[in-house]
């Protein structure tokens, strides 16, 4: 449903939201859950327990008008709740659906964006807590590392990614709500919430003592994890501010399979607060081409970028980025200087640049350098330095490469770009060196390296989604491989090695033995030379053994032209990959974007 929509509550509506009430008092009533669950105090409804905990106020005139019908109001002016959960804006757009699906919200596209806006202002995450859950809103795929156990994995993760509950605070009463809410709506839920699970890491219970439920141990985390107050969100309150980010600022985005583009984003206020036009201009460090686009953006709770750029009308090829509108995700530093974040598109979000932003300022700024890494012992190697408000005039002795790394020629200079001769000594300290230009310091920038020791294919885990039909679109899956020095100690895949950027390889599929002779390379569709994967068509296939679809699991592999192992050989790199039926049912905000 999306928020585009203006619905009305009708009878079914009615009706719906009865039986959603009647399974919840059963389910709370009959199925024997522990009162830390249920958290209601002594002879009130269990759908409305009695808060202890102090509430946020909710100030917004529109909040008040379009949330206070069915959220009554105390003296304070919490709101029933309302003043007890805070979350993204992606977080609360999810809600006003729900209310506009199950309980009749009435309510307009402005009005929907206005609502959103206030809450995520008075009832947001501050900047430190929002940041490590920025790959949901981004879109990324990722193997999730921040869960803490297996037993909070079945209770919280088996469904959705964990960053859902970790972009939410709540309040004691409102974490156990929303377990009851769970059990109401998803008849899975309460089998997940009680099922036993094998995990060392949970402690074993004293004698007598009855284990835990998963649900039990998933509470206690969230409640001591993610509660409605903290340290963070007391300081941001004081102080949020409206983000003044007008201006320029100095574009570096990786775009993987066409790798790096430096560029400009004009950042333009419009008569509105935090609201935004952009002009965008990239340009690829690999081919020099130049990609112009524009756009809008809003930001939310003072740091929160979403917006939206395109260069024209949308294109009919999936790795052309100058063809498509991105959304885009940023986080902004809180001291306005610097961004990062991810500008996506593709059906399944599946293809984006990953940016970072340097805010443009009097001083001298580097924002790139190229090639991605100079190997030790080099001499004469061309380095482009790219950035912005270079002195006139460069010398070598201005620029500052790292010990072993020595500028020996300014080739030219402009404002924006310096090329330089370098020579790299054959004993130059390993690893990505800072890149220095006056007073500016690009961090990590530069790797120098003795060899290329090993490969890695990113990302190590895919998942595609056939597609082509009339009523599916595919889901493709792009790969690079990068390549890696193992470090001072030698040894790969320790904490010491370090990245050299993308390595050129050959691209290849080979089966995953999941079902043995089923043939799977064969039928889940084409990798291309540049390793954009290209999903077969869903629907059972005739040709395939049992009609089956063309579903399967491979493994991506690369091999690299001219690096080798210590053998001789060529190094190769794979990663799995899922080639899976199309996503039927897709929950999505676009208009959080708008």
């Amino acid at each position: 449903m999306s928020l585009a929509e203006t619905v009305t509550h009708t009878d079914a509506d009615r009706r719906l939201k009865r039986l959603l009430r009647n399974r919840l008092i059963q389910f709370v009533g009959l199925a024997g859950l522990p009162a830390t669950i249920v958290m209601a105090q002594a002879g009130s409804d269990p759908s409305n327990p009695v808060e202890t905990e102090t509430g946020i106020p909710a100030t917004s005139a529109v909040v008040t008008e379009k949330c206070g019908t069915c959220h009554t109001a105390d003296a304070k002016g919490n709101l029933s709740r309302i003043s007890w959960v805070r979350t993204t804006p992606e977080g609360w757009a999810q809600v006003i659906k729900r209310m506009v699906a199950l309980n009749g919200l009435s309510i307009t596209p402005s009005e929907s964006k206005a609502v959103v806006r206030a809450l995520s202002a008075s009832h947001g995450l501050a900047p430190e807590e929002s940041k490590p859950v920025m790959y949901l809103t981004e879109h990324r795929m990722v193997n999730e590392t921040n869960i803490p156990n297996e037993t909070i994995r079945q209770s919280c993760a088996s469904c959705h990614a964990f960053a859902q509950p970790l972009s939410w605070r709540r309040s004691k009463a409102e974490w156990s709500l929303l377990t009851n809410l769970h059990v109401a709506m998803y008849s899975q839920a309460d089998a997940q919430y009680r099922r036993p699970v094998e995990d060392p890491t949970q402690p074993v219970p004293a004698a007598g003592a009855k284990k835990p439920l998963p649900v039990e141990v998933a509470l206690e985390y969230m409640n001591k994890t993610a509660p409605l107050t903290t340290p963070e969100w007391t300081r941001w309150t004081a102080r949020q501010q409206s983000a003044r980010l007008g201006g320029k600022w100095l574009v570096n985005a990786m775009l993987p399979g066409k790798g790096l583009y430096v560029g400009e984003m004009i950042v333009t206020p419009t008569s509105n607060d935090d609201d935004y036009t952009t002009a965008i201009t990239l340009k690829s460090l690999k081919d020099g081409s130049v990609l112009t686009r524009k756009g809008k953006g809003l930001v939310y709770t003072g740091y929160s970028w979403r917006g939206t750029s395109s260069s024209g009308p949308e294109g009919a090829s999936p790795d052309a980025p100058q063809d498509h509108e991105t959304r885009e995700t940023m986080w902004f530093s809180p001291d306005r200087k610097s961004a990062q974040g991810r500008w996506f598109w593709g059906d399944y979000k599946e293809f984006g640049f990953d940016v970072k932003l340097t805010r443009a300022a009097a001083e001298p700024n580097v924002v790139a350098v190229w090639p991605y890494a100079l190997k030790a012992g080099t001499k004469g190697a061309t380095l482009k330095l790219v950035g912005d408000a270079f002195p006139a005039g460069l010398k070598p002795s201005d620029i500052d490469l790292g010990k072993g790394v020595v500028v020996s020629k300014v080739v030219s200079a402009s404002p924006t770009e310096a090329v330089l001769t370098v020579d790299v000594a054959a004993d130059a300290a390993p690893g990505a060196h800072d890149v220095g230009l006056g007073g500016s310091v690009l961090a990590a920038a530069l790797p120098v390296y003795k060899k290329v020791d090993y490969l890695k294919v990113t990302p190590d885990t895919s998942l595609a989604r056939l597609g082509g039909s009339e009523k599916h679109t595919p889901g493709y899956a792009q790969f690079d491989a990068i390549g890696y020095d193992s470090g001072l100690d030698g040894k790969p895949y320790t904490a010491d090695d370090f990245a050299l950027g993308p390595v050129d390889v050959n691209w290849a599929m080979e089966e995953f033995q999941t079902v043995y002779y089923d043939d799977d390379t064969k039928y889940v569709g084409t990798l291309s030379p540049t390793a954009l994967f290209t999903p077969a068509i869903d629907g059972p296939n005739p040709e395939r053994k049992w009609g089956r679809n063309n579903y399967g699991e491979v493994w991506v592999v690369a091999t690299a032209r001219s690096e080798k192992d210590a053998l001789g050989k060529p190094l190769t790199a794979k990663a799995f990959m899922i080639v899976t039926v199309p996503a039927y049912k897709r929950w999505d905000q676009p208009e959080v974007a708008k």
